[in-house]
């Protein structure tokens, strides 16, 4: 397994998609840990993601209070999720990011990733995440189109 780490230090270097934002696409904050929960183990499912599973509602509780969390919607269907959690130096960690693959190819993802960095970009002055190679195939591209760029592989 790759681990890539990646970062973006600048707001002005934040490249927006290409793709207009699909119709009937909204991205909205939530603070609701089930909405944590259930993106998760979903994709945690899909993507091997281990470390949270056989938390209990207290845990996700505060997990959801601990990160900002933005869910982007199509026709009021969940359709992704990018959870921001601020860190004591400053900078702000994509905790969690995904797009449930029944919406994958509709563009949802980079604009979803695009709002979380630009909103990232309020709450701090480095915005970084890290993605792997059991990830999706478009995760690693899709963060180096917003403009962030590798600066650890492991």
């Amino acid at each position: 397994m790759t681990t890539w780490h990646l970062e973006i230090t600048d707001r002005s270097g934040l490249r927006p998609p290409e793709r207009p934002l699909p119709q009937g696409v909204e991205i909205v904050r939530v603070e609701d840990p089930h909405v944590n929960r259930a993106f998760y183990e979903i994709l945690g499912e899909e993507y091997e993601w281990t470390d949270h599973i056989g938390q209990d509602e207290e845990w996700w509780a505060g997990h959801a209070a601990r990160v900002e969390t933005w869910l982007a919607r199509l026709d009021g269907l969940p359709a992704g999720y990018i959870e921001l959690e601020p860190q004591l130096d400053g900078d702000v960690e994509i905790a969690y990011f995904g797009v449930l693959p029944v919406f994958h190819g509709r563009g949802i993802g980079g604009h979803l990733l695009a709002h979380g960095i630009a909103r990232a970009f309020e709450l701090g002055s480095r915005v970084w995440a890290h993605t792997c190679s059991l990830d999706g195939p478009a995760a690693l591209p899709n963060y180096q189109a917003r403009g962030m760029r590798i600066y650890k592989i492991c």
